[in-house]
């Protein structure tokens, strides 16, 4: 995959650490253009100098602070990468925070909210500023991290649950909203990731989490979780010509077959291969459930 980006820009949220750090990397690397984009400005300056190291003369990076979940924000971003840029090809939206931790009916209403902003709104705020773009081109990528909220319940995280939840459906729709545009779009369920969201859990302890996620996340984090490099590689893939057709799917980076993804464009296109989808009776081999 060494080079599959040259002569494509992108733009990719949360970029400043962890996995967004390592897509940037990865993009570089596969000689792409970058607008870097994370809250604080400072981490993200460093990460746009490791980054640009990697990057071969005649490729850019660039960077700009940015809060996804201001409208404001994301439009001027948008603009300031398409007035940098001829092109616009691939947005990764990386950003998400787990939000705060506990039942529901005693967390912080504010913070969960705020959670979902990022995680949800942030995402769609960043598709709805490079629609016009890729729509006028008649191409684009669009990749979406999910994140195991979207699969499996998660009590006590519900704001990242129900947030995850919301932006593969979300993504799910769009993709069949654009695709008559040559635009796709694609979430990544990355695997369980050592990142700065385990140490939160790990901070919030078991009485905020429950101790069976809490012991998950002590054993994750003692053995060592999903390598990121893995869902930066996928999120190279989808972002390059190779994925072209390839749309609203939740592939996961882990356990997917996705290298060979291409070789099924056809078959993906007319089935409900990794969505999101309600599972009947029938599915599980009971007898009962149907009228």
């Amino acid at each position: 995959m060494t080079r599959v980006l040259e002569g494509r820009t992108a733009l990719i949220t949360g970029a400043n650490q962890g996995l967004g750090l390592a897509i940037a990397r990865e993009y570089a690397a596969a000689g792409a253009n970058l607008m870097l984009c994370a809250r604080n400005a400072e981490r993200l300056e460093a990460a746009r100098r490791e980054v640009a190291a990697l990057a071969s003369p005649g490729q850019q990076v660039l960077s700009r602070p940015l809060d996804v979940s201001r409208r404001e924000d994301v439009d001027l971003v948008v603009a300031e990468t398409l007035a940098a840029f001829p092109r616009l090809h691939v947005l990764v939206n990386n950003a998400g925070v787990y939000g705060p931790m506990g039942p529901i009916e005693t967390v912080d209403w504010d913070e969960w909210t705020d959670a979902v902003s990022i995680n949800l709104f942030g995402s769609i705020l960043a598709c709805r500023a490079v629609l016009p773009h890729f729509k006028a081109a008649g191409y684009g990528k669009i990749v979406q991290l999910s994140g195991g909220g979207a699969t499996n319940p998660l009590p006590r995280i519900s704001a990242y649950a129900a947030s995850k939840a919301a932006i593969v459906r979300f993504a799910e729709t769009l993709a069949e909203e654009v695709r008559e545009h040559g635009i796709d779009v694609n979430c990544i369920a990355p695997g369980a990731l050592n990142t700065r969201l385990l140490d939160q859990v790990l901070a919030s302890g078991p009485d905020l989490v429950g101790k069976a996620f809490f012991d998950r996340a002590v054993k994750q984090k003692h053995e060592g979780g999903a390598p990121l490099e893995q869902g930066a590689r996928l999120a190279v893939y989808l972002g390059s010509a190779a994925s072209d057709g390839i749309t609203g799917k939740l592939i996961s980076a882990v356990w997917d077959p996705w290298e060979a993804l291409g070789e099924h464009r056809e078959e993906l296109a007319r089935t409900d291969v990794y969505t999101l989808r309600r599972i009947v009776p029938a599915d599980r081999g009971m007898k009962w459930g149907d009228r």
